[in-house]
C-alpha cells in the first residue's frame, strides 16, 4: 500500500507522530527540533510513498529508519553551527539504532545478487584476504574484487531505496 494521499499520511501521523517525536527528542534534546524532525519525517514519507513496502518492512519501521536520517542530518546541520559534543556520540550507541541499521544492511544483503552478496560476506564480514577468498570459489582475484566494488554499489542503492541515508 503506498503513501500517496493525503489521508494516507494524515492516517500515518495520527498513529506513529508521537512515537517518533519522543525518538527524536531523546536523541536531539530540544523539542523545536524533534518537531521539525517529525514533520520532514513525514514530508520525506511523503515523497516516497510509492515506494513504501509492507511486504518489507512495518510503516512503524519504515518511518522509524526515514526519521533515524533525518535525525542524524539534523545532527550533523548542528554540529557545523556549533561545537560538537559528546552527547552526539552517545547517541551512535543507541541500541534502538543499532538494530535499525542492521535491519537495513540485512535487508539490502538480501536485494543484491548472490555473488556480490558472497563476496561482500566473505571480505567485509569475515574480514578475509581476496586471494584466499578467490581460491576458495575457484575464480580470479581480479574477479572477487569486482564483485566486492558491484556488491557495494548495489548495497548503496539498496540502502538508499530503505531510507539509509549516512
Amino acid at each position: 500500500m503506498p503513501l500517496t494521499s493525503d489521508s494516507d499520511i494524515r492516517d500515518a501521523y495520527k498513529a506513529h507522530s508521537g512515537e517518533l517525536y519522543g525518538f527524536a527528542y531523546r536523541s536531539l534534546r530540544d523539542g523545536s527540533l524533534a518537531e521539525e524532525a517529525v514533520q520532514e519525517t513525514f514530508l520525506r514519507a511523503w515523497r516516497a510513498g510509492d515506494r513504501f513496502d509492507p511486504e518489507l518492512a512495518s510503516l512503524r519501521t519504515w518511518l522509524f529508519a526515514i526519521i533515524r536520517n533525518v535525525v542524524i542530518d539534523i545532527s550533523r546541520k548542528a554540529s557545523v553551527e556549533l561545537k560538537p559534543t559528546t552527547e552526539t556520540d552517545d547517541r551512535t550507541d543507541d541500541p534502538f539504532d543499532r538494530a535499525l541499521v542492521s535491519w537495513q544492511v540485512e535487508e539490502a544483503l538480501r536485494r543484491i545478487g548472490d555473488q556480490h552478496r558472497e563476496a561482500l560476506i566473505e571480505i567485509y564480514f569475515k574480514d578475509r584476504p581476496y586471494g584466499e577468498v578467490a581460491a576458495e570459489l575457484g575464480v580470479p582475484e581480479g574477479t572477487v574484487k569486482s564483485r566486492v566494488y558491484y556488491g557495494l554499489r548495489a548495497m548503496s542503492n539498496a540502502l538508499e531505496e530503505l531510507g539509509f541515508d549516512e
